[in-house]
């Protein structure tokens, strides 16, 4: 059916151009006829038939040249003055100007789009994205220089009040503790941003392996044992017996990032379910928690990397807003998803759904930043 109406719509544009090329042949005849007749009548003398419709046609072939050639250079001059205004508009956004945008002078049709009209809003399109992604790029410098200054500024300043000499063991040890925590912070910062930086590379590691994934959430709830313990909190582990095939290291990774989020805001005497169970042909796994929850402007925001639902809070718990983006970047390479239900006052659930025989290579990840 659209080949039917592209194959008409370029027939009617075809006629149109007969039709509006006999047009002006007409006009050009036309007007020649009526200049040699008023030449001939001031003249006071009239040439024979064959002559006089010689002279006529030679006249209106000039008269159709004349015209063309003027109706070219005005066309001419207009599209240059467009590729003018184009080439500037690309000279600016390579000198890093992402604002600017080209006006087109075409109406825009959308059934028979213009190809210059296109052109125009492919250029805009880009100039916006870039325009975005540049402010995503000013944005991570920021937070990456926030996050870094932080811990620095703890650990310079505590480490002068160290220099004094009156300070009692107790004191000294408190602040040698906030050093170390601090540097423990750092560390920690510097090696999520390698990890995110290796995730989003052209080529980067993937080793599936088909695996129990039940056994590896069990483990993962095990190593967090001293964490969920000390506050008390009730662990509700149910997995069925399942196998996966994808990267242990790096879906690791994402269960260590989900249930220390978890265990970090479901407060003292809590509760915390994992499970994973088969959901037709795909694998879910849950993390579901009874604590403080998130607002719906957080939940929507919570996979931005060093977003944080309480930018105090979470600092406070040394966090730097980067676990979720990691897990989130994992699932997606793995060609799952990973999805969050929370309210305000009534816990948060992760859930992570993937295939059980995952891609053996790498999903195409969407960089953010």
């Amino acid at each position: 059916m659209n080949r039917q109406r592209s194959l008409l719509w370029t027939t009617l544009l075809v006629l149109r151009g007969i039709l509006l090329v006999l047009l002006c042949l007409a006009a050009a005849w036309t007007l020649a006829y009526f200049a040699t007749d008023w030449l001939y009548r001031w003249w006071g003398h009239r040439p024979n038939g064959y002559t006089e419709q010689l002279v006529n046609s030679f006249l209106g072939v000039f008269l159709m040249a004349a015209g063309a050639s003027t109706f070219g250079s005005v066309v001419r001059k207009r599209q240059e003055s467009w590729w003018n205004d184009v080439m500037d508009t690309l000279r600016q956004i390579a000198q890093g100007n992402f604002n600017i945008r080209v006006q087109s002078h075409v109406p825009a049709n959308e059934h028979h789009p213009n190809p210059f009209h296109e052109f125009v809003q492919t250029v805009n399109h880009m100039a916006s994205a870039l325009q975005e992604l540049e402010r995503m790029r000013q944005e991570f410098i920021s937070n990456v220089s926030h996050e870094i200054q932080s811990p620095l500024t703890a650990i310079s300043g505590f480490a002068k009040i160290l220099r004094e000499e009156d300070l009692s063991s107790e004191e000294r040890s408190h602040y040698v503790d906030i050093i170390e925590t601090e540097s423990t912070r750092l560390s920690r910062l510097s090696d999520n941003l390698l990890k995110l930086t290796a995730l989003e590379s052209e080529h980067p590691a993937f080793s599936p392996t088909t695996y129990r994934l039940d056994r590896q959430l069990r483990r993962i709830v095990l190593s967090c044992e001293p964490l969920w313990l000390n506050k008390h909190l009730d662990m509700d582990v149910s997995l069925s017996e399942i196998s996966i095939h994808a990267d242990e290291d790096l879906m690791n990774q994402v269960w260590m990032n989900i249930l220390h989020n978890a265990i970090k805001f479901t407060p003292d005497g809590g509760r915390i379910a994992v499970s994973a169970v088969r959901s037709g042909d795909l694998v879910e796994v849950r993390f579901s928690d009874t604590g403080i929850g998130l607002a719906e402007e957080d939940r929507v925001r919570i996979f931005e990397r060093f977003y944080k639902a309480d930018a105090s809070r979470n600092r406070a718990a040394g966090g730097s807003g980067l676990g979720l983006a990691i897990a989130k970047k994992i699932v997606d390479m793995h060609g799952g998803t990973i999805a969050v239900e929370s309210a305000l006052g009534e816990g948060t659930t992760f859930t992570v759904r993937m295939r059980p025989h995952g891609p053996s290579t790498p999903s195409r990840v969407h960089r953010d930043a």
